[in-house]
């Protein structure tokens, strides 16, 4: 504890600021804010119903750094700030490493496309968004073309078609890329795709009424039932997605808490229509009180996150009237914060608790299945302790071509995604997994021996006797062979459920039941390292392919071979193309468009 805690509070200041406890050997502990400093941190050392996990704190802090600030909103952005660049360990903290979905119309080009984004939506093209997550937008891509057939393929694929693709053969496309339709025509789609997106749906269903009278009063009875059908799919998707009342865009935001974890959720409301929500689990650390740890993940959440006009939240926050100021000033508009609601926004607040609650159960009944799992594997292995972090390791390559390692990370909750790392192999034999294998935990471990990694309670490796040999070889260079190794093989029938466990020093592999908890939990963490280390292999094959061929020319370099490919469209045009053709592309002298001309002549 904190060795002179009744000096440290007697000149403590009462104004508002932001608390760091530290313990005693520098590492952050909680970050907190306050109203009122002194009567806070207070309530720290002098409380005495407090709970275990406090108390544990409580007695490991050794200094509390002190940021004063003016106001109330200032000490809440500085809470933020400090949590996700301090992660202290017992505050809750939002893990997601991904930012928003949107979707972005290519209004750019003659014949704009739709496509997921993620990133910045300053660049070219118009954007619609935020979405809850991939699913949402993915769920909204399929609707609207079943609705409007606008195409959906990158600009590289459109350029090099020939004849129309499957999207045109099931109507879910009208083939602009090759002539089928005229741009005023599509056109014409575009903007009913921005209507639709921008939520005037009814709008939309009304134009499409009209066109299919005409073409019954024109005998055009095909064209009429093609719009019927239009009609029909909006009204399943209106149905699928509209909220009753309202059209202001809202987030409702709910957080919920039984004694081990904790769920903040937020369902947005976009045009009056429901577009999915994002949940965040996170252990508990001090029980803290929900009014207050819902205003610091309102601060985390909107942090990178664009703010609606309403926010609505259940419980309240400890400052509503703060929170709603510092949300008006980041939208640059007038942002309301409320909690007590009727009509069509207390509906609003049923449907997402509905929600939070549905996915915590559900959390939780998983987390049982997993816990058991972690505490089977612990068992297998006879380590000390359940593992609460595990790292697993795989490589790939095609025919020992750009090879590529992946770790995975799992710990008591599951992966961690925001901790896997790939690694470009370099200077080792092609084909040589077991050199592969040594090079990326030397490298993933190096880290650790100097003190600046996290030490993993058990290191599994995706292969057999071989792999794990070599890897407790790497380990032990840096005196870490007390870190638990082992590695999962598929038997000769290559059949799941069949799998082997070797261990380092040339034990007999162990063979588990194929219902075994430890097993399954093995194979799932085996099964996402092989996932991301092959899709990183792919990555890097793909841009082998498409940039060696022109790069090896001399004087091409990646800005030349990029603008060359966007100009013509592909490889295969700039191959066919004539050297005047060629100096036309911004960067390509004439000399230079000679020598790539005379190389696939030559080549």
């Amino acid at each position: 504890m904190l060795p002179d805690s009744k000096t440290f509070l007697k000149n403590l200041r009462r104004g508002p600021g932001v608390y760091v406890m530290r313990d005693s050997a520098a590492k952050p502990l909680y970050v907190g804010k306050a109203r009122n400093l002194k009567n806070r941190l207070k309530s720290y050392f002098y409380r005495t119903n407090q709970s275990g996990r406090t108390g544990l704190m409580v007695a490991k802090i050794a200094d509390v750094e002190i940021h004063v600030t003016t106001t109330e909103t200032e000490a809440l952005l500085l809470e933020s700030n400090l949590i996700k660049s301090l992660k202290p360990r017992y505050n809750v903290l939002l893990r997601d490493d991904k930012s928003y979905p949107y979707l972005r119309l290519s209004v750019e080009d003659q014949y704009p496309g739709l496509a997921v984004h993620r990133g910045t939506t300053s660049g070219p093209g118009q954007f619609f968004g935020p979405y809850a997550n991939v699913g949402a937008i993915r769920l909204m891509l399929n609707q609207l073309q079943k609705i409007i057939p606008i195409r959906q393929c990158d600009n590289n694929y459109f350029r090099n078609r020939s004849r129309p693709c499957l999207q045109y053969q099931i109507k879910r496309c009208s083939a602009p890329c090759v002539g089928n339709i005229s741009p005023e025509a599509y056109g014409c789609d575009v903007r009913h795709v921005v209507m639709l997106l921008e939520g005037h749906d009814k709008d939309i269903s009304r134009i499409f009424a009209a066109d299919m009278d005409r073409a019954a009063q024109s005998l055009e009875y095909e064209q009429a039932a093609r719009y019927r059908d239009k009609i029909s799919a909006l009204r399943k998707m209106q149905e699928r997605q509209y909220v009753a009342g309202g059209t202001r865009d809202a987030d409702v935001a709910t957080l919920l808490s039984n004694s081990r974890l904790i769920c903040f959720s937020v369902m947005s409301i976009r045009h009056g229509q429901n577009i999915g929500s994002k949940h965040f689990i996170s252990r508990d650390p001090l029980e803290a009180p929900a009014a207050e740890m819902l205003s610091t993940l309102l601060v985390q959440y909107y942090r990178d996150r664009p703010v609606p006009a309403e926010v609505l939240v259940t419980p309240d926050t400890d400052t509503p009237a703060v929170l709603a100021a510092l949300f008006s000033e980041k939208a640059g508009r007038r942002v309301t914060l409320k909690h007590r609601v009727r009509g069509f926004r207390a509906r609003w607040l049923e449907l997402a608790l509905l929600n939070a609650t549905d996915y915590l159960d559900r959390h939780l009944a998983s987390e049982g299945a997993y816990s058991e799992r972690l505490r089977a594997l612990g068992q297998v292995f006879e380590l000390h302790d359940t593992p609460t972090r595990i790292e697993c390791f795989d490589t790939s390559h095609t025919a020992g071509e750009h090879p590529v390692a992946a770790c995975v990370v799992f710990d008591s909750v599951g992966p961690v995604t925001a901790e896997y790392r790939r690694f470009n192999i370099r200077n080792v034999t092609a084909g040589d997994d077991y050199g592969a294998m040594a090079q990326v935990i030397r490298r993933r471990f190096r880290k650790v021996a100097e003190g600046a990694g996290v030490k993993p309670d058990l290191v599994l490796i995706d292969g057999g006797a071989g792999q794990v040999a070599k890897a407790n070889e790497a380990l032990s260079e840096y005196l870490l062979e007390n870190i638990p190794v082992a590695g999962i093989a598929k038997g000769r029938s290559r059949k799941p459920g069949r799998e082997r466990l070797f261990l380092p020093g040339g034990q007999r592999p162990l063979v588990l039941d194929s219902d075994s908890p430890a097993l399954l939990l093995l194979q799932q963490i085996r099964d996402e390292a092989h996932r991301f280390a092959i899709t990183g292999h792919r990555k890097k094959r793909t841009a082998s392919r498409t940039s060696s061929a022109l790069e090896q020319i001399p004087g091409v370099g990646a800005k030349r071979r990029q603008a060359l490919l966007n100009h013509f469209g592909g490889l295969q045009q700039v191959r066919r193309a004539a050297p005047e053709d060629l100096a036309g592309v911004t960067g390509i002298s004439l000399a230079l468009a000679n020598r790539i001309y005379q190389h696939y002549r030559v080549h």
